[in-house]
């Protein structure tokens, strides 16, 4: 078998565009991957087109290492963000055509499952108003919904310090939200890498009461002797790692133990494999694996291939039962949380288990997605909100 081209699909919302590969072969098996870019697309499609012609047309698409090695190293040049998540969408693709063609899911492929079932937390639920109200009305929702954890950023538009009003508003929208979720579910901590140390260390002891499962992205992730500063004093689990895209950069943190929970995005990093393998890497530490996942049901379904086989993997970010929703009829069997326990479920689905409805992911133009974080209004990811 050998890839005879590649097709891409861009699915566009006001914050976001997704961006769908589609790996063609020579005996008609066709696998999906997806990855999505904030402000990057063109420059990642541009990259996929030049790939295609270098590295990808006659592959063979069982040999995934030797693939995703030569799109690494073949340009000389250092990968970054824009080309390991173009080796990402191939990748995933090439797995999904090797589970199609014979018969298994990926995830028998990767070692065979260690769970039937992964945790979600739900993100993108806080599109609304800013206010105690509202927030405490959609984390009940979530609830309803049948999630045991969601995640929140409450902290506006501060970066590096936020004043002390600001901090007590933040603090009333945690209240409002573990009062609305019970004692029971997790609360996730965004800070989203904006802070000093010594803001983010304080803002954490504020949160405390609250019970935070983890805290996020404190500081900026270009410095981790600044991580390490606030891991020594708080006392939370401490989480980094969607901005890392290279495995092997994450060295650092596991040689210092900066942190307990690591979240690479696997349209990021280079696909499944390179994920389960940092993983393993994750596991001789004694850390945990949460895959940052801010994209579509394909990439849902890739990080659920390493969650089934990975006896690390603490849980899955979830965001297209909130921010978005409509997008979810482009992916045919695209993975739901089961409503009675919070958790997705393992399926015997060959392959990757889903399948791009290209009909369907036309109704969404690729747009001009600005995604503002230190914007006014950016929780509502809306971009004509935050300019």
């Amino acid at each position: 078998m050998r890839i005879t081209g590649i097709s891409t699909h861009v699915v566009g919302t006001p914050w976001r565009n997704l961006t769908y590969v589609q790996v063609h072969t020579d005996e008609g098996i066709t696998g999906v991957g997806e990855t999505r870019m904030l402000g990057h697309t063109d420059a990642l499609l541009g990259y996929l087109k030049e790939a295609e012609a270098n590295h990808i047309l006659g592959s063979d698409p069982f040999a995934v290492e030797d693939l995703v090695r030569r799109m690494k190293y073949g340009d000389y040049g250092r990968a970054g963000e824009i080309v390991m998540s173009g080796i990402a969408v191939v990748e995933m693709a090439c797995w999904d055509i090797k589970g199609k063609a014979l018969g298994v899911p990926v995830w028998q492929l990767l070692g065979g499952k260690v769970t039937d079932k992964v945790k979600a937390y739900a993100n993108g639920w806080y599109t609304t108003e800013r206010t105690p109200e509202a927030y405490h009305k959609a984390a009940r929702g979530v609830m309803e919904r049948g999630y045991k954890a969601l995640k929140i950023d409450p902290f506006g538009t501060g970066h590096f310090e936020l004043d002390h009003e600001q901090t007590r508003y933040a603090v009333s929208l945690i209240e409002a939200v573990r009062d609305a979720i019970g004692p029971e579910a997790e609360l996730m901590l965004e800070m989203h890498g904006r802070f000093s140390p010594a803001t983010a260390v304080r803002l954490a002891k504020e949160m405390a009461p609250f019970k935070p499962a983890w805290l996020e992205e404190p500081v900026p992730p270009e410095n981790l002797k600044a991580l390490k500063k606030v891991a020594e004093k708080v006392d939370m689990p401490v989480a980094t790692g969607e901005r890392i895209h290279d495995r092997i950069e994450f060295r650092e943190l596991f040689d210092d133990q900066s942190v307990d929970i690591i979240q690479p995005d696997v349209g990021h990093i280079g696909g499944i494999w390179e994920t389960r393998k940092l993983a393993a890497t994750a596991e001789t530490h004694y850390m945990l694996v949460a895959p940052h996942n801010v994209g579509g049901s394909v990439l849902t379904a890739a990080s659920l291939q390493v969650g089934f086989t990975s006896p690390n993997f603490k849980i899955l970010e979830h965001f297209n039962d909130f921010a978005d929703a409509e997008i979810k009829k482009v992916v045919k069997g695209a993975p739901q949380v089961n409503p009675e326990d919070g958790c997705f479920h393992l399926s015997d689905a060959p392959g990757l288990g889903v399948e791009l409805d290209v009909d369907a992911a036309a109704e969404f133009p690729q747009q001009r997605a600005h995604f503002d974080l230190w914007a006014e209004g950016w929780e509502k990811r809306n971009p004509k909100d935050a300019r």
